[in-house]
């Protein structure tokens, strides 16, 4: 039939046109910024640095100060100072941290390579989108203590792949707390057996005292006395008594 596709394609497009007013898969606008959008999970915008703890965010951040991320960003837009000393880090080792942790994000791409780069899992990509501001300088220069943020909020806005971080973090705590123990375990001392096991007593006082036990001094070998040999008869035989004598 002559028109029948047009038909067709005006129907599909009033089914649209009417389900959009009531049903909630066919809508295509939001009221913002009454309502806000649903953000994909894989949204990036600008980066922040992730924390341990939301309570201590400055004292827990995952961040070393190793300046990877300043050193492969392409705008240069990331600057780091590192501190003078140290902090245990996500797997409880001594490291330095970041006195001061700056990104401008008014030269930022959001290309995400400071993310990649990265081998402490410490910078993330941030679906803030709202920061339009007035003051392009000084409010576009976000510091450490603007970009902290904490595990949980990483979980909120990248569930995936906070679980695939934290398993991995989890795995490495765990293998490093397994070389400590086995570590203190090889170097702790022990009692040493001369001469044989020693008594319970001494064992006991030699661990106790963190010092070895004298060696037992050994008595010299006996030797069998000996055995002296029969004389041997005399050849002369014995001559026999004189008569009268």
């Amino acid at each position: 039939m002559l028109g029948s596709g047009l038909i067709q394609g005006l129907a599909v497009t009033a089914k649209n046109l009417v389900g959009s007013f009531h049903d909630p898969a066919r809508f295509t606008t939001v009221e913002y910024p009454e309502q806000t959008p649903q953000i994909a999970e894989n949204y990036r915008n600008f980066p922040f640095l992730v924390s341990e703890n939301a309570t201590d965010p400055m004292g827990t951040l995952r961040c070393v100060a190793c300046q990877i991320c300043e050193k492969e960003c392409p705008p240069q837009c990331i600057y780091i100072e590192k501190s003078k000393d140290k902090k245990p880090d996500a797997i409880g080792k001594m490291q330095l941290y970041p006195a001061v942790f700056d990104i401008d994000i008014s030269v930022c791409m959001s290309c995400q390579i400071c993310v990649e780069v990265c081998p402490f899992d410490a910078i993330k990509m941030d679906q803030v989108f709202e920061i339009a501001t007035g003051d392009r300088f000084n409010a576009l220069l976000l510091r450490r203590e603007e970009l902290a943020k904490p595990n949980a909020y990483f979980h909120e806005i990248h569930p995936h792949e906070a679980d695939e971080v934290d398993g991995r973090l989890a795995a490495e705590r765990k293998a490093a707390e397994e070389k400590a123990r086995a570590a203190a375990k090889a170097a702790a001392p022990k009692p040493p057996a001369v001469g044989g096991a020693l008594r319970p007593d001494k064992v006991s006082d030699a661990g106790a005292s963190g010092h070895k036990a004298p060696p037992t001094a050994k008595a010299p070998p006996t030797v069998p006395p000996a055995v002296q040999p029969p004389a041997a008869p005399s050849a002369e035989a014995p001559k026999p008594p004189t008569p009268g004598a």
